[in-house]
């Protein structure tokens, strides 16, 4: 079968296979119309893929490490020559992704697989200091099996990437259950993974009850989850209930802080893209900001002068802020700002529907002052294009009310005071600090967060370590009898004052 947007279909490697449950359709959130039709994979159609994932694992376990890493480079390869616009173009028209950025995120995912393809080559266990002579100790790396990887719809394939190269290279089979709201673009990529084994790599299309049914069932043995904290607390508890092991990436509310030795044209900008990129539907957006009296009044000029140049559209134009991916995504946008207005804070820019975009979930960048911690746009996360913004008296207040959260994913500050930057990446609560640069990634450093935003990491050595399991080996070549085995000799009966029972 030939993949086509408008038939439903499942993938596994490394055929397209029609789906039997009722189609239902995928609405573009800029212009409403039908992009194409999915629908949820069954009993039997997950059954198929959990027998084809076991096999092939059976064989990719048992191949050396440079043999796995030529497959890994071979995906590698394939992304780098394959034309991935047609992937670009329906990620933009099902969940509203400016194109430049769909079209980024889906090339630039062959590092990722060379780098564990390499991990996982140079790093297979330790040698450890021997604790008897004549004996062999060392610890080795093993993968767990069969991997689920539920996705999130903000970036639906380099996030799938960042786990699934992990654990294809430590060994393990995977299975992809993608977002429903980039299902299309996440089946479209999964031609890249047509030279690894039969089997190894599918994609289930489905909503919660798939993801549930892949997360509970004894044939899958490690989950890689990103998405909201309710459902992260769910997953994590299913795989808690199994002793499964799981990486949960479950969002925030990221801070940020202007400091007063701030470069204030920089921190103005950054800001600008730290809480609007992809309309602030990025898990690590800057949504509570903290900016410090003395300079309060001239960053919130230059910020609001910078947010009022972005252009609003149709991510197929030539445009930055696209559409919320759904109208329930809006409506709790619109509920945060109106209820942050209703109790004093004033919008300096936005706070509405654009005029003129009446078809299409959009919503306008949003700047608003005279916040409080205590509102509701400060406790929940907004996953939209709203910068809250509180005034704060000094450096101390705002680490302060950075940390007066129940998320730690990212936080960041714009300063130019090195004893500032240096404070913050101690004191600051989260996962990951960003200082004068925020939202920058790097595959060799751990992502993930603090606190209800997440457990365990993807990215760099723990982000392969996530896929596989240590097993200690003791190895003794000589092997003799040693003076500690049962039974005790007599005297040491004698020297440790016990006695001797017959």
């Amino acid at each position: 079968m030939t993949f086509s947007p408008a038939q439903p279909c499942l993938f596994i490697n490394p055929d397209y296979r029609p789906m039997s449950a009722q189609p239902r359709p995928v609405i573009d959130p800029a212009t409403l119309e039908t992009v194409g039709a999915i629908a949820a994979a069954t009993d039997a159609e997950i059954d198929t893929a959990l027998t084809a994932a076991a096999t092939a694992q059976k064989a990719w376990k048992a191949f050396d490490a440079k043999t796995r890493a030529k497959y890994l480079h071979g995906v590698a390869n394939a992304i780098e020559v394959a034309d991935l616009t047609r992937c670009a173009e329906l990620m933009v028209r099902e969940m509203g992704k400016p194109y430049p950025e769909a079209i980024g995120e889906i090339a630039n995912c062959a590092p990722i697989f060379r780098y564990y393809a390499e991990m996982a080559r140079d790093e297979a266990g330790k040698i450890a200091g021997t604790t008897q002579a004549g004996s062999f100790q060392y610890a080795r790396y093993e993968p767990y099996g069969v991997s689920v990887h539920i996705m999130p719809y903000n970036f639906p394939i380099l996030l799938m990437c960042w786990t699934v190269a992990a654990s294809l290279a430590a060994g393990n089979a995977c299975i992809i259950k993608p977002a429903e709201a980039t299902t299309l673009s996440t089946l479209d990529y999964m031609q890249v993974f047509r030279s690894l084994p039969a089997g190894l790599v599918s994609c289930l299309p489905g909503g919660a009850e798939t993801g549930r049914a892949l997360v509970e069932s004894d044939r899958t043995h490690a989950v890689a989850f990103t998405g909201s904290v309710s459902a992260g607390r769910r997953v994590a508890v299913a795989c808690a209930e199994r002793m499964k092991p799981c990486v949960i990436e479950a969002g925030g509310s990221d801070p940020l802080i202007v400091s007063a030795h701030a470069p204030l044209e920089v921190a103005s900008a950054g800001s600008v893209t730290a809480a609007f990129h992809l309309t602030g539907q990025v898990c690590t957006s800057a949504e509570r900001f903290f900016v410090v009296d003395s300079i309060h009044d001239r960053f919130v000029e230059l910020f609001a002068e910078k947010t009022r140049a972005l252009r609003i559209g149709n991510g197929m134009d030539e445009t930055e802020i696209g559409p919320l991916v759904s109208e329930a995504a809006r409506a709790k946008v619109m509920r945060l700002v109106d209820d942050a207005i209703a109790h004093g804070a004033k919008a300096v820019t936005g706070g509405r529907v654009p005029p003129g975009r009446n078809v299409g979930w959009f919503y306008e960048p949003t700047i608003l002052t005279g916040v409080t911690p205590d509102m509701a746009i400060c406790r929940e996360e907004c996953f939209g294009p709203v910068a809250a913004i509180c005034r704060v008296s000094d450096f101390d207040e705002a680490i302060r009310l950075a940390n007066d959260s129940p998320f730690g994913l990212g936080a960041s500050i714009f300063t130019t005071d090195l004893a500032e930057a240096m404070e913050a990446s101690e004191r600051l609560e989260a996962g990951m600090v960003w200082v004068n640069n925020p939202l920058i990634d790097n595959d060799a450093l751990p992502f993930g967060g603090w606190k209800a935003s997440g457990i365990g990491r993807e990215l760099g050595r723990q982000g392969l370590d996530a896929f596989r399991r240590s097993k200690m080996v003791i190895i003794d070549h000589k092997p003799v009898v040693q003076d500690w085995w049962y039974p005790y000799p007599d005297e040491w009966f004698r020297k440790t004052g016990g006695r001797k029972h017959v």
